[in-house]
């Protein structure tokens, strides 16, 4: 009898088939990487199993990124295995080859990058060419056993999807071809001068950049202007109440956005009206009008993560971790990779049904508070049928993130307030709306001189809380109203101030903005048919927004600093070489909103694969040839100057695309300086501006992690600025720990008195200082040395700052940090750096797998500083190991001798 394979994208969604379709297939058995019963075989992969890859004669290897190899635009593409996912996808493969297996259903996520999983796995099966086996799509939104059970009632034919797969592919294949030239062409530009400066750019990753660095830019440009403010204070009868000094006559003018109504521009003009008006009547007229506000709609996986940013400070990364986790683990919410904010018209039924479930379920610690909020929608009957919420033309493969039938237990703590988030919403949506009575109210005094002048102030009282309700919000008493003022009564200005304030730049960005950014990036492009592409899509998907921004500040193109987004060096770097290359087109939306034009027309069969294909190619190579062509020694920007002097003459040191120069004393155009300059960007990592500000003035910076060898291997280095009397000049020069070679050639004792001890060494119990590029034991240096106690300031990419040292003394393991980079695989991992008393070091402790924070067993495995040649830190295998997977809990209790790990290989391409 033949049988269906069913490939689900994930093993937890394999799982929820395999109960779901019991009851109706009977019985499944289950085996090592799959389930099985008489009809049926259920397995999944574990997201992307295969990538895209050129022919091997079209691959360049790692130490040839030249032009001489580019562009690379292979004639097709093959597909590869992905190393960490050998097994699982030998298993799916072996199943998919069974000659009792007849047909294919795809079961990954529903989407067009579930569409790309399956094919790309059906492609490799067969050889390269699929396997010609029957295919029929799965749809879920939901995860629940029933909404499982209808979707495979109702199963799509592989031709209607074959839009789908076309416009997966040749999306997946354009952002290969852009991304590959693209940032092989700019890094080839960026190491002509020696070394290897990797300069990643994307169709997505990089126009998303643009909007962060041209806010700086608007930041860095704003000059601030002083304006005033006149407030008075007015005494009626009933009270007191304080008003502020407007323009009535006021119109917006488009050229300056700073003019405002209830600004004055000069000191002397504020003074004037503020004792004009002082101790005069006022005559008062109050208007007031009731206005209502609706509740937001419902969320989409955006505005999900741009709350939980702005309420809990969280990344977006963990935003779509826990309602992942939400989705498929406690099957509590409807698919969170959505983008769209609405429900099907067909869903009433199923929405009462919820909400019942919601009434009538004893819920967990503080969601039980939703159940009386349910049970008040319920009684008054609130969930009714609205096209604001249920509209099948606002819906695109998924529809909003709602709770689901199923009711929860015991959650943890971010679990719990992600779904108290999404259920506040899914109830307040049905309630009515929010009533309140706005009161402005005008004071207008007439001054001794004739002249009027008026103050406003305004009152907003929540009369009726309505879906406010649901969020704990209640009707405001009275005494929240403005003081009463009697009709015809003439009020007292009782004082007048003028306060001197500041205009101030726009704010920088934070993830919830960038977010908004990102997702009405379509609002920027002229062209009505691109904007219209972009509506419902933005730069990103909401499935990749949290990973392009995670790139993005991996990549050093942006640091977190607190809730912001900064954009750095290199990232302004990166903009003025597009623009000056003229290759822009790579730092706007309208690339995405073009191609997403033609995806979706891809989509319903009105535009070939081949023709869309055809002109990425065309584009690919467009851009190596700019760069390549490019033949002037400096690339136009906007360069700055710095207020350090130069080392040499004290001349004026300006920015140009490649470096710091001395400009003669003036700074002239006319004027040569001295010779000296510095680069930019010294092997591969770009200065900040308060990097070489101190550099000039102090001679020396650092440690600074980040440098790249030619070969692109990372590594952590101390800067000096040194006399160079064979140049007769100043140059930069690298500092391996020569801080602690010169204490101890000269044996000269080493002087901390300056410094705080950091704490007790392990090892001999002496103190813990900060020098050069490590933390040290004091009996480590100097003339008597009888200790060798020392760990790095930055290990693998990850600073340590004395806060941890202090812990790692104190406790012997500092917190988990996140920020360390496996030198084999570049991948970031987390881990404690602990003491291991037998080995004598420092080395790395891993969270054992599925812990959430919580320290527990590991391998301890020695953790590594850049030696003196800036060679590879070195780290054990066990610790490689474990860094390039990610997983914790090494078998044995102490790690082995540590020994050099292999080299890391450059990002041969970049995110989107």
């Amino acid at each position: 009898m033949s049988k269906t394979l069913i490939i689900a994208e994930k093993p937890s969604v394999a799982q929820d088939i395999v109960r779901a379709l019991t009851p109706v297939a009977g019985k499944f058995d289950k085996h090592a990487d799959h389930f099985e019963n008489d009809s049926t075989v259920v397995t999944s992969a574990v997201g992307h199993l295969v990538e895209i890859k050129a022919p091997d004669d079209y691959e360049v290897k790692r130490g040839k990124w030249s032009f001489a190899h580019l562009p690379v635009v292979p004639p097709h593409f093959d597909v590869a295995p992905i190393d960490k996912s050998k097994g699982r996808l030998n298993a799916v493969v072996k199943l998919a080859r069974r000659k009792d297996v007849g047909s294919l259903v795809n079961a990954c996520d529903a989407g067009r990058e579930g569409e790309l999983i399956f094919r790309l796995i059906e492609q490799y099966a067969g050889g390269g060419k699929g396997l010609n086996k029957p295919v029929k799509r799965l749809w879920l939104q939901s995860m629940t056993p029933q909404a499982i059970r209808e979707g495979f009632e109702r199963l799509r034919g592989n031709e209607e999807m074959l839009g789908l797969a076309d416009a997966a592919r040749s999306r997946s294949e354009a952002d290969w071809l852009v991304g590959i030239n693209g940032t092989r062409a700019m890094t080839a530009f960026n190491s002509r001068d020696g070394g290897f400066f990797l300069t990643t750019v994307g169709r997505v990753q990089t126009p998303t950049l643009s909007i962060v660095v041209e806010r700086e830019e608007k930041i860095r440009r704003h000059v601030p202007r002083e304006y005033w403010e006149v407030k008075a204070q007015f005494v009626a009868t009933a009270g007191s109440y304080e008003g502020k000094w407007f323009d009535p006559k006021w119109k917006k003018n488009p050229d300056d956005a700073e003019l405002r109504p209830d600004r004055v521009w000069t000191a002397a003009e504020a003074e004037a009206i503020a004792d004009a008006v002082r101790g005069r009547p006022a005559a008062v007229t109050d208007e007031a009008k009731p206005t209502t506000q609706a509740c937001p709609l419902l969320y989409d996986l955006t505005t999900l993560q741009r709350e939980a940013n702005g309420r809990f400070g969280w990344s977006a990364k963990t935003t779509l971790s826990v309602a992942q986790t939400l989705y498929e683990k406690y099957k509590l919410i409807t698919y969170p990779r959505t983008d769209s904010r609405a429900l099907p018209e067909d869903y009433l039924g199923t929405v009462k049904k919820t909400v019942q479930m919601l009434a009538a379920e004893h819920l967990p610690g503080p969601l039980r508070a939703l159940s009386a909020h349910a049970r008040k929608a319920l009684d008054d009957d609130f969930v009714r049928f609205s096209k604001r919420v249920f509209d099948n033309t606002k819906i695109s493969d998924h529809f909003a993130i709602i709770p689901t039938l199923q009711a929860p237990g015991t959650l943890g703590e971010i679990e719990a307030k992600l779904y108290d988030l999404i259920v506040k919403r899914f109830l307040a949506i049905f309630f009515p709306s929010a009533e309140y009575l706005v009161t402005t109210r005008t004071s207008r005094v007439a001054t001794a001189a004739g002249a009027e002048h008026a103050f406003q102030t305004n009152g907003k009282v929540l009369v009726n809380p309505g879906w406010l309700a649901v969020y704990g919000k209640e009707a405001q008493d009275e005494d929240a109203n403005l003081v009463a003022v009697a009709e015809g009564e003439r009020v007292k200005t009782a004082d007048a101030q003028a306060t001197a304030l500041k205009t101030r730049p726009p704010a920088r960005y934070t993830e919830a903005t960038l977010l908004s950014a990102m997702e009405g990036a379509g609002k920027l492009i002229e062209d009505d048919e691109l904007r219209e592409a972009m509506r419902e899509k933005g730069l990103g998907t909401p499935a990749t927004r949290a990973a392009i921004i995670e790139g993005l500040i991996n990549e050093k193109y942006m640091l977190r600093d607190g809730r912001e987004l900064i954009p750095t060096a290199k990232a302004f770097q990166l903009m003025t070489l597009l623009r000056g290359l003229q290759v822009e087109d790579l730092t706007k939306p309208e690339l995405t909103g073009d191609w997403e034009f033609k995806l979706a027309e891809m989509e319903h069969g009105r535009l070939a694969r081949e023709a869309f294909m055809a002109d990425v190619a065309k584009m690919a190579e467009r851009i190596v040839r700019k760069a390549k062509e490019y033949d002037r020694d400096t690339i136009p920007g906007d360069y700055v100057t710095l207020a350090t002097p130069c080392p040499k003459c004290g001349g004026v040191v300006k920015e140009n695309y490649r470096r710091f120069a001395c400009t003669g004393a003036s700074g002239g155009a006319s004027e040569e300086g001295c010779g000296f300059s510095i680069t930019k960007i010294p092997s591969g990592r770009a200065f900040e501006l308060e990097e070489v500000e101190a550099f000039l003035r102090d001679k020396k910076v650092g440690p600074l992690e980040g440098f790249r060898s030619k070969k692109g291997f990372p590594f952590s280095a101390e800067l000096k600025l040194v006399f160079d009397d064979e140049i007769g000049n100043w140059r930069l020069e690298f500092a391996f720990g020569d801080d602690e070679r010169q204490a101890a050639a000269d044996g000269e004792p080493v002087d901390f008195s300056q410094q705080r001890s950091l704490g007790p060494c392990p090892k001999c119990q002496g103190h813990v200082y900060e020098h050069g590029t490590n933390y040290v034991c004091e009996h480590s240096v100097g003339a008597h040395q009888t200790c060798d106690f020392k760990t790095g300031r930055i290990i693998l990419q990850q600073p340590i700052s004395h806060d941890e040292v202090h812990k790692l003394l104190a406790s012997g393991r500092t917190s988990l940090l996140e920020g360390f980079i496996s030198n084999r695989t570049r991948r970031a991992f987390k881990a404690y750096l602990s003491y291991d008393a037998k080995e004598g070091k420092v080395g790395f402790e891993f969270e054992p797998r599925g812990a959430k924070g919580r320290p527990g067993p590991a391998a301890a495995a020695p953790a590594a500083k850049a030696d003196d040649e800036g060679k590879a830190p070195a780290a054990t295998k066990a610790a490689t190991k474990a860094a390039a997977k990610a997983a914790p809990a090494a078998k044995k209790a102490a790690a082995k001798k540590a020994t050099p790990a292999k080299k890391a290989v450059p990002a041969k391409k970049s995110s989107r």
